[in-house]
This record gives structure tokens, sequence and C-alpha cells, in this order.
């Protein structure tokens, strides 16, 4: 008798003992992030300002797309900032051309059947854009992409820096001509890899690339984005996502985060990427010096 009471007793304990463990474990965030520099500094710059209102933060950082998905949607990671057009075209197959504002509803609310929760999306839209020089720019007039086809149709022959992936997509180089009404022609066209068209332009080897929006090379190299006045390419709007059941268990998440994102656009990432890819700073110190400067540590 005093034997079985012994194992009562002890296993009272485990049990006691599994409880607190996974009381423990609830009580942290786990923030994820992707494998490229913008994610890298949201990753670090969410860890810093949880952990400075008093979260415990374990940052799982520096993974795949799919993955770091997958990973959320299984409950091993409570947050990250993903991209609007990612969800829309990658993870729920939807591939109609949407406004801006109805990708975001329509991701939100297709996610929210899966338990992940759409916050405020930023103003940072990491998606396709076409970059010239700003001095070349300016002198010819462009500032949107229907000016660009203007120039193009009144005869003027500029030269284009692209990818090879983006020259072939069915939402690509050959759709964007078709949606805006011009051609660059066959022997314009410059093919090269992505990183590589930048510095194409800089060195005024063509007249136009192919960029990201938020790239920090194109403020570094004083470049200019050039509208897309008829919204051809898809929204990828920074979101913070978050488990339903995490902000459950903490409601006070979403206006931390959404404070964070209200902070972001196009600009903004671009000069944080910039700090970290062309400044050579860490990127622990430039989410830090963000935080700090806007007030939100």
């Amino acid at each position: 008798m005093k034997m079985l009471n012994l194992m009562r007793v002890v296993a009272a304990c485990v049990a006691g003992a599994g409880m607190i463990a996974t009381a423990s474990a609830a009580d942290t965030i786990v923030v994820g992030g992707k494998d490229f520099t913008e994610q890298q500094i949201m990753a670090e710059m969410t860890t810093q300002l949880l952990k400075a209102k008093g979260y415990k933060v374990d940052t799982r950082a520096g993974m795949g797309s799919t993955v770091l998905r997958k990973a959320q949607e299984n409950g091993q990671v409570d947050v990250y900032w993903e991209y609007t057009g990612t969800s829309l075209i990658t993870y729920n197959k939807i591939k109609t051309r949407m406004s801006p504002q109805k990708t975001y509803a329509t991701v939100k609310k297709l996610d929210a059947k899966k338990g992940l929760v759409w916050l405020n999306e930023s103003r940072a839209n990491n998606t396709y854009a076409l970059v010239m020089r700003e001095a070349e720019a300016k002198a010819k007039g462009i500032k949107t992409l229907s000016d660009l086809a203007r120039v193009i149709n009144s005869g003027q022959k500029l030269t284009f820096a692209t990818n090879a992936e983006f020259a072939a997509r069915p939402d690509g180089l050959r759709p964007l001509e078709k949606a805006y009404g011009f051609k660059f022609g066959r022997a314009n066209v410059k093919h090269m890899d992505s990183g590589l068209t930048y510095q194409a332009l800089r060195d005024k080897q063509v007249d136009v690339a192919l960029a990201f929006a938020t790239d920090g090379r194109i403020p570094a190299f004083h470049f200019v984005v050039l509208t897309d006045n008829k919204d051809f390419f898809p929204a990828y709007a920074l979101t913070p996502v978050i488990r339903q059941d995490t902000l459950k268990a903490h409601p006070k998440l979403a206006g931390i985060l959404n404070g964070l994102s209200a902070k972001l656009d196009d600009k903004v990432m671009a000069h944080l990427n910039a700090s970290v890819d062309v400044d050579k700073k860490s990127v622990r110190d430039v989410a830090h010096a963000f935080l700090e400067k806007s007030g939100l540590i």
C-alpha cells in the first residue's frame, strides 16, 4: 500500500512537472524569419521589441519560406512577417490578379481558416519593380510605367536588364509590355542574374532594370522606382502574421506588432536593407537603432 501511494505521488509530480514545462513553453513567443536580409531584420526587430515589452522570445530566423509557413501552421512558430502575394499565390494557389486591398482581404480570410491572423499590413511592398537612374528618369520625364511606355513608343530605345525568370514568367515581361502597350524590343533586353541588374544600371550599361521594391541598393545607387500605375504587379505587403491561439493567449501582441507595422514603408525598408547590405552594419544594431529612433523601445 505504501509503495502504491509512493507511486501515485511520483506520478503526480511527473504530471505536474509536465504541466509546468508546457505552461513555460506557452509563455515563450517563437519569432520566425526567412533567410534573406529584410526578413532577418524583421525577425530581429520583432525579437527586440517583444523582449522590451517583457515577453520571453525564442527566435528562429534563416528559414526557407515554405518551411517557415508549415512551422507556423504546425504551431512551432508563433509569429513572423509574411508577404500578402506570397500567401495568395504560393500558399493558397490563387493566380487571379487582385488589387493590393483585395489581396490582403483574401489572404486574411483564407488563412483565418488555418488558424492564422493577419494583423495590419505595412506600406512596405516588396514586389517586382522597374527602376531607373534618378537623374535620367527625371531628364526624360519618367515617373510611372505609363511614362516609360510613352517614351519608348515615341521612338527612344531604352535597354532593360532582367533575370531569366522574369523574362519568361506568365506575369513577367511580355504581359507587362502588353498591359502598358509598349515593347523594349528583343535587342534591347539584356538577360543576367538578379543581383547584376543593379550594377548594370548603376554602371550605365542599361537604362532600366528589374528590381525588388524594398532592395537597399535602390536608394544606395540613387535609383528611382517607376510607379506601377495600372497595378500590374501583385502586392507583396509586409505584414505580421500570428497564430490565433497565440494571439488569444497574448492579446496585447496585436497592438505591439501593429505599432511596428505602421512605421514601415518602401523607403524605410530599403534604408534598413542598405544599412546591412551596403554599409555592412550588423542586423542587431540596425534593428535596435530603428526601434529606438521610432520610439518603439
